[in-house]
């Protein structure tokens, strides 16, 4: 049912509802003057947003021609940069400024420490992601291959004491390295003792040492001679050493040390984007309701495990007594920002006076800013997620400085549509498209007074340095992109600009997902160079590495790093310009183009059949190797471009695609024989909804806008629900 409002819009009646009896009056907000006011944002905004994306396509079409009228040609980069600025593409260098944003909380302006992403839609994963500000270095040792699963070391169902054992051993070597005591070693002391302000452990001969820096310790829990837990500091990260004489790991340690917990996800980014299968109003509202959720410190998840039925709920604060006697709080959760979808996709839970549906990221800004304020307004509440006033809002998918002044000036109207003073929204811009890569110090200026994010994405990124070169040439294959001056250009671009602009103290600069999450060990080998590269953050795709990853910014003063930074030589926008095609001199074989293929069409398949079978917009995909690879609309995007660019050029047909669509196929209904509702692809290609929106994205990819995938998978997962 649909409801008609006073200017001819139409709006689902739910929607309606929730937003009448569940949103308005904890916002504060009356409902007369909310949907009068909303009708004339609607109006006021939806042109605009039209418009960009109008412009969007004209510039790409000149683009394609230009490659096209080219082709053969040696690249001529003198050439092809003042193509780009003749047509508007490459904007004027903004001059000087210094970011001014206000109102920051400090897990954003002044630490340093990983981010979760999670998909809004799914309740538990929130709520897991929420609770991720702290979590046990023990759990997260034993659980993950950093230990490895040597023989006699491998976890099984039963605790294993010697896998165990070497939990512990690694636990206190990060206690040697981080929090060194003036003389001995943390794995010989017996006990801790508080007295008066400082720290002091002892060991089993009677003697005592403290630690090498005494402003590490910061508070404890319990009494100073017998303490329940200690709190330790470091590149303002906390670690909890908790004890428990009667624990089944505390009875056996020498210092009845019962866990070492860390203070890991500072920060996540509820999504309602590129991880979450929202293709309608029933969708979109069971991500409000989520979201509502969070904000008010209510919402609950019930699941079975083991047969048994458990709630989770968001955590309390964690409170602990200072050395001077004064209380010590900690928040319990996760920081939260909220990220909207961009602007490509149109939305059925309203229309505009024209009868058109509203731009979907128009009303995610209204109803996650509206539903924010309700944290503002009640400043009382036990779990509020802003200490100092503010509402984040990651905004996705942006290209150029243009879109970015639209999106601000979006949020002032929402701003004034809510009640809330100007800059209460602030603005985390997505550096992951190829224009607002090349103008990113002029996005960054138009959201000067609001920004707190930046953040580099290499598969959104990739997929678009396709997608925009779709005519220039084949690319090459997908692991040679990782290596090519491009792409370290585009991530030293990043933080070299939200430095010059003076982002730290204000935001964060960060970097992208690790894909693996079962490749913990490989992770802590290669994810420190994150913080060492001057991110203040960097994403993360479990509470479990979210802990693992947390030891980085113990030994990397990101700070530090920054000042170093700030002297190097700029990243040049030429070597971003650098389009990665193959070269004459390039050879692939006819197996190592069917092995690539492969690998991007099982990989294909096995996202997009959850997607669009099991409204599953992120989940941890098995490889054609079965490695779990987590999978989301950035690894689509950035696949079926890079198929769609070969099918264009030659380096494979039709038949072969559709011959390995079905063997791929197959290898996926292996993979997903025990999944619940799954559906066979191969049993009946025909009619398998997934199957053709897979083949699809392919063939049709280079026609799709921007080769985003949101179009074809809302198309078929609208055809699936309606089967259903």
């Amino acid at each position: 049912m649909k409801l008609s409002l006073k200017n001819s819009s139409y709006m689902d009646a739910n929607f309606y509802n929730f937003i009448n009896e569940d949103v308005l009056p904890l916002a504060g907000v009356s409902r007369a003057d909310f949907w009068r006011e909303l009708e004339v944002l609607v109006d006021r905004f939806s042109p605009e947003n039209q418009q960009l994306l109008f412009q969007r396509d004209a510039l790409q079409a000149q683009i394609d021609e230009w490659h096209k009228s080219h082709q053969g040609e040696l690249f001529d980069a003198a050439l092809y940069t003042a193509f780009l600025t003749e047509i508007g593409y490459l904007e004027p260098e903004a001059d000087d400024f210094q970011v001014t944003t206000e109102n920051v909380d400090a897990e954003i302006a002044q630490l340093a420490g990983p981010q979760l992403v999670v998909p809004l839609k799914n309740a538990r994963f929130a709520l897991n992601a929420a609770n991720a500000r702290w979590g046990s270095l023990y759990d997260a040792l034993y659980g993950t291959d950093v230990i490895p699963y040597d023989a006699g070391l491998k976890p099984g169902k039963r605790y294993n004491p010697a896998r165990g054992q070497q939990v512990i051993q690694s636990g206190r070597d990060f206690l040697d390295e981080i929090f060194p005591l003036e003389t001995g070693s943390h794995h010989n002391v017996s006990s801790y003792v508080v007295y008066y302000q400082h720290l002091l452990a002892f060991f089993a001969d009677g003697s005592e040492t403290g630690l090498q820096d005494p402003g590490q310790f910061v508070a404890l829990n319990g009494h100073k001679e017998n303490p329940e837990s200690i709190l330790l500091k470091n590149n303002g990260l906390h670690v909890e050493l908790v004890f428990d004489r009667h624990g089944e790991v505390g009875k056996n340690d020498l210092a009845n040390l019962q866990d070492i917990q860390i203070e890991a996800a500072l920060t996540t980014i509820m999504d309602c984007e590129d991880s979450v299968a929202a293709v309608d109003a029933e969708d979109k509202l069971e991500v409000y309701r989520n979201w509502l959720g969070l904000v008010r410190g209510d919402l609950t998840a019930v699941f079975d495990k083991g047969g048994v039925a458990h709630t989770r709920r968001m955590n309390c604060d964690r409170v602990y007594t200072a050395g001077d006697g004064e209380e010590y709080r900690l928040p319990g959760r996760s920081l939260m920002l909220v990220r909207n979808v961009g602007l490509a996709m149109n939305c059925d839970i309203m229309q505009t006076s024209q009868g058109e549906f509203v731009p979907e990221g128009i009303i995610d800004a209204v109803v996650t800013g509206l539903i924010g304020a309700i944290d503002i307004r009640d400043s009382a509440r036990k779990k509020r997620n802003s200490r100092t006033g503010s509402v984040y809002i990651v905004k996705p998918k942006l290209h150029g400085s243009r879109e970015v002044a639209f999106t601000c000036a979006l949020f002032s109207a929402v701003e004034e549509l809510v009640g809330l003073t100007p800059n209460t929204l602030k603005i985390g811009i997505m550096d992951e498209e190829r224009r607002t890569t090349l103008n990113l110090k002029a996005c960054i200026r138009e959201a000067r007074e609001r920004v707190v994010f930046i953040n580099t994405g290499f598969l959104d990124r990739t997929g678009d340095e396709i997608h925009t070169s779709m005519h220039a040439g084949a690319f090459m294959p997908k692991a040679w992109l990782k290596e090519q001056p491009w792409i370290t250009a585009y991530e030293n671009n990043n933080v070299d600009v939200g430095l010059a602009c003076g982002l730290p103290g204000h935001g964060q600069i960060g970097k992208g997902m690790w894909p693996m999450p079962d490749e913990m060990e490989k992770m802590m080998a290669s994810k420190i160079a994150h913080p060492r590269a001057g991110a203040n953050t960097a994403w993360v795709p479990s509470p479990t590495a979210a802990v693992l990853h947390a030891l980085h910014y113990h030994r990397v003063d990101v700070g530090e790093v920054q000042d170093g930074l700030r002297e190097r030589a700029p990243a040049a926008r030429a070597e971003i310009m650098q389009i990665p095609l193959l070269s004459a001199e390039d050879t692939l074989s006819s197996a190592d183009i069917e092995r690539e293929l492969e690998n991007n069409i099982q990989g294909i398949l096995g996202y997009v059949v959850r997607w669009v079978e099991l409204g599953i917009g992120c989940s941890k995909v098995p490889d054609i190797n079965d490695i779990g690879l987590m999978e989301d609309r950035a690894t689509l995007r950035i696949s079926s471009q890079h198929i769609a660019n070969w099918l264009l050029h030659g380096l494979c047909s039709l038949d072969q695609l559709d011959t390995l669509l079905l063997r791929m196929a197959a290898v996926v209904d292996a993979q997903n024989a025990a999944t619940d509702g799954y559906q066979p692809m191969a049993t009946d290609p025909a009619t398998n909804l997934a199957l053709q929106a897979a083949r699809d994205l392919i063939v049709l990819g280079a026609e799709q806008p921007n080769g985003y995938t949101e179009h074809l998978l809302q198309k078929y997962r609208l055809q699936q629900k309606q089967r259903a």
